[in-house]
């Protein structure tokens, strides 16, 4: 299975975004290392934009292209479209509970059969989580300190579309979140601009 691999602040710092979250991840940037320090025509830009939001959720190019092409094609907004399809994501979810420190540690612990949505084994994480489905640490694998430890001292995220059950290490998707609650700096316009001409 393709994924995204690669130092992951050296791939901040050439985005000139912390797509990653973590604290550290932009101690080292500095100008001259990031591509929008040079001055870019507007192919650049948004091509900057498309690789910043697929980093942030270390989505390949195909899967990528295939969330743009049905979000250009439905009757709604569609950078949101394509944003919410990306914020419901199985591994994103995990992400966000807090059980899992990274996208990829939350990839890794789907592939590996340790997360369960409405009580049934699901190891794809691209798995598109519906409104209203609970998404749970697997029982046995909540004794793996990693883990517990993740939950424990999760990042503050501000998650209103999670109802978290912090005992049972789960999480109810209660809605769609509205854009201005991802915590991700985007502009998903120019990325729709990028690929609208590719999308027939």
């Amino acid at each position: 299975m393709a994924k995204m691999m690669g130092p992951r602040f050296k791939q901040c710092r050439r985005l000139g975004l912390n797509v990653i979250g973590h604290p550290k991840a932009m101690d080292r940037a500095s100008k001259g290392t990031a591509r929008n320090d040079k001055k870019l025509s507007d192919y650049g830009t948004q091509l900057l934009e498309k690789q910043r939001l697929r980093a942030y959720y270390g989505v390949m190019e195909r899967q990528f292209k295939s969330y743009v092409q049905k979000a250009i094609k439905s009757k709604d907004i569609s950078g949101d479209v394509l944003l919410f399809t990306l914020e419901s994501r199985l591994d994103n979810l995990v992400y966000r509970m807090g059980v899992a420190s990274s996208i990829r540690q939350a990839r890794q612990m789907v592939n590996h059969g340790h997360i369960l949505v409405n009580g049934q084994k699901v190891d794809i994480p691209s798995y598109i989580v519906k409104v209203g489905d609970k998404v749970t640490l697997k029982e046995a694998s909540r004794k793996n300190p990693i883990f517990e430890d993740n939950f424990i001292n999760r990042p503050g995220f501000n998650v209103p579309y999670l109802e978290l059950d912090e005992e049972n290490y789960s999480a109810v998707y209660t809605r769609l979140p509205k854009r201005e609650e991802l915590p991700i700096e985007i502009n998903e316009q120019l990325v729709i601009e990028f690929y609208s001409k590719l999308v027939k």
